[in-house]
């Protein structure tokens, strides 16, 4: 027998907390896809894949494009190691998030409002509504740059007309959220179709790819690679899709005992980590790619997705390269619009307890990134656009911390998880990789400044 009310869980200390009534995280479409008791463990998955590929979808979005070609281009197969650390990072993060969802029924931004004073969950929105923006300028870009490169529509145009794309987000949203889903599992599905063409394409030598898999200091001493290296984390870990999965899991109307919690816990995070392997192949792909098909042979400058789409015909002998390439950009550009608008109004809902219409919140988004990528692209051309897309993946991973931090903390403690609360091992590995991001970034901000 299925219950629609849980008990609301217990606060933490903080600094004023208040306790609060039970509001559901996107009410539209909470635990409104049923789970099939009794069944079998294959159709229980089933019933519970889905929310992890709408969480991958931002692990492969055009930002991650720049840094991973930027990274291939100048330094090889190196940072592939990168890759493998954020990815595992990202699979650690996201399997916290969707238990502090499941077990508490309060998403990450209403677990930060119950638990820390008013002036502190504003500054925790607005360091989160910054990395949502910083997202939705790689969307606006890299699908501008998809249409420019396939229709030779002006760059300024293509940015403009990103903002009609919440007209195809609210018809998926009223359809139901399965459909949702399964509209992004068909464009990864094509992304993923596209690299691997790419790749047989370009044939890179295994055993180079292997060897980029292993860390090397040279990330650390390197102020290039290292900023390089810090926007892959900020573009693979992405801090408001710990916000947005710990609300759609909540799509699932599983049951809300301690088994029923324990068993969507399960599928949950077998969901999210199947799809973030997806995630794990397309961004070691555009790496790889770009590695085989310009830095071995010489062309190590090649940061800029114009160049990448320029060369890939010519350099690997078949006309479809290119095409491909950006079409596998459009999917991308399109797929990472969804991700943006539900994080959004979780987001605002959460933490100010403010609901605003879907389309207003996605418009709202959407023109606080348009507004500097035409005036970047008016100054600067699409040179300046090709940095203001790596630019807004090391925003995005100067959030991290504010987003990590919390989660780990919450999903730590005892009294608001029971005793679903992280074990000492799983603690030490969450608050290693918070460590892990915050060093980085302090690391970043030492180089940019010439302290270290």
């Amino acid at each position: 027998m299925q219950d629609d009310h849980q008990p609301t869980p217990p606060v933490a200390a903080g600094p004023t907390p208040t306790p609060r009534p039970l509001v559901p995280s996107l009410p539209e479409v909470f635990r409104s896809i049923a789970v099939p008791g009794g069944a079998k463990f294959w159709r229980k998955l089933a019933a519970f894949s889905g929310p992890g590929y709408l969480v991958a979808v931002g692990y492969m979005d055009p930002g991650n494009w720049a840094t991973d070609l930027a990274g291939g281009s100048q330094f090889g197969y190196t940072l592939l190691s990168v890759i493998l650390l954020s990815n595992v990072m990202a699979i650690l993060l996201q399997s916290l998030a969707a238990k502090l969802g499941i077990v508490t029924g309060r998403d990450l931004a209403q677990a930060c409002r119950d638990s820390y004073s008013r002036p502190v969950g504003i500054m925790l929105w607005a360091l989160c509504e910054l990395a949502i923006v910083a997202c939705d300028l790689a969307e606006v870009i890299g699908t501008a740059i998809a249409l420019q490169l396939l229709f030779g529509l002006p760059l300024v145009w293509g940015i403009c007309l990103t903002a009609f794309d919440v007209l195809l987000i609210l018809l998926l949203q009223q359809r139901g959220f399965r459909l949702l889903e399964a509209f992004i599992v068909t464009l990864l599905v094509v992304i993923a179709g596209c690299f691997i063409y790419e790749l047989f394409l370009s044939r890179p030598e295994l055993s180079a790819v292997m060897a980029g898999f292993v860390p090397q200091t040279a990330i650390l001493t390197n102020p290039a690679m290292l900023y390089i290296a810090i926007g892959i984390i900020g573009a693979t870990v992405m801090p408001h899709n710990l916000y947005l999965h710990s609300s759609i899991v909540q799509t699932r109307a599983f049951d809300t005992d301690t088994r029923g919690k324990r068993e969507a816990v399960l599928f949950a995070t077998i969901d999210s980590t199947i799809a973030l392997m997806l995630a794990l192949f397309i961004n070691a792909a555009i790496l790889i790619l770009a590695a085989s098909a310009f830095h071995v042979g010489g062309q190590t400058q090649v940061a800029e997705i114009q160049d990448a789409y320029q060369l890939l015909s010519p350099t690997l002998g078949a006309a479809a390269a290119s095409t491909l390439f950006a079409v596998a950009l459009l999917a991308s550009g399109q797929n990472s619009t969804v991700t943006a608008t539900l994080a959004g109004q979780i987001v605002m809902e959460g933490f100010l307890h403010v609901r605003l219409r879907p389309w207003v919140r996605r418009l709202i988004t959407r023109l606080l990134a348009i507004v500097p990528a035409v005036a970047v692209a008016l100054i600067y051309g699409e040179q300046g656009t090709a940095r203001l897309l790596v630019l807004s993946q090391v925003v995005l991973s100067m959030q991290l911390p504010f987003a990590v931090i919390p989660l780990v903390s919450f999903t730590s403690n005892r009294e608001k998880m029971g005793d679903f609360a992280n074990p000492t091992w799983l603690k030490i590995a969450a608050w290693t990789i918070a460590a892990i991001i915050v060093g980085l970034n302090v690391k970043l901000l030492l180089s940019v400044a010439g302290i270290w």
